[in-house]
């Protein structure tokens, strides 16, 4: 979608960034040199569309409406197979909120009503692993952060970023990486219907005292939900 966008409105700027490589390797450089907006990923995409201007010598002038079909697009997520399923079956047991370091909007992904609410990082002048967003999520339902279970997919922002916090954490990977860090998760999980069944079996919870369940708070990656949707 942006780059139907640029080819229509500024040409010059289309052939800087050639390709979707292109695109995300400016915004990593664009993520180095201004780290003040590390915890806002909507500024840093909004400074790279910009930089992409500058080198074109295209008007800066382009770079919200350019930003606004890239937010468009940004939502059109294709959820995971057990994503639905699950959060039906979360939303009827415990109460859900998603905290985020990126730009994926509850209302516009169509994951809303299964949440009480969402933090983004941008609110927060920074994101996980930052113990602030986390403390936000559970003082939001009234509850202590080690009440909470977050899950999430990324090993150093979501595990050891909710266990620094004062949470219990899930461990939610696809694939076969290996944990490497020296502080263990409480949950290890496949894929979300192994987070369901492992919070059916007797003592689920990983603190005692919690009646078997804990709630959830769910969230992903940086970029977004993203132990929810595919990339």
């Amino acid at each position: 979608m942006l780059f139907s966008w640029l080819i229509r409105r500024a040409p010059r700027t289309a052939e800087v960034l050639a390709d979707v490589r292109a695109l995300r390797q400016l915004h990593a450089a664009t993520e180095r040199e201004r780290e003040d907006l590390a915890h806002d990923q909507i500024a840093l995409r909004q400074e790279s569309i910009r930089v992409a201007l500058r080198r074109a010598g295209e008007s800066l002038a382009l770079a919200e409406p350019a930003f606004d079909a890239f937010f468009a697009q940004r939502q059109r997520v294709t959820l995971y197979e057990d994503a639905l399923p699950t959060l039906q079956w979360l939303s009827a047991r415990y109460p859900l909120v998603a905290i985020s370091n990126g730009n994926a909007d509850l209302v516009r992904t169509g994951v809303s009503p299964w949440f009480r609410g969402g933090f983004r990082a941008r609110d927060f002048a920074r994101g996980k692993p930052h113990p602030e967003i986390f403390h936000a999520a559970a003082a939001s339902l009234g509850m202590k952060p080690s009440e909470l279970l977050h899950v999430g997919d990324d090993a150093a922002l979501d595990v050891l970023g909710a266990i620094n916090a004062g949470m219990q954490a899930a461990w939610l990977v696809r694939d076969d990486r290996p944990w490497s860090g020296d502080v263990l998760p409480h949950l290890w999980v496949r894929d979300l219907r192994t987070l369901c069944t492992a919070l059916t079996l007797p003592n689920a919870s990983p603190t005692a005292g919690s009646e078997g369940r804990s709630r959830q708070h769910t969230a992903g990656g940086a970029g977004g939900p993203t132990s929810l949707a595919r990339a």
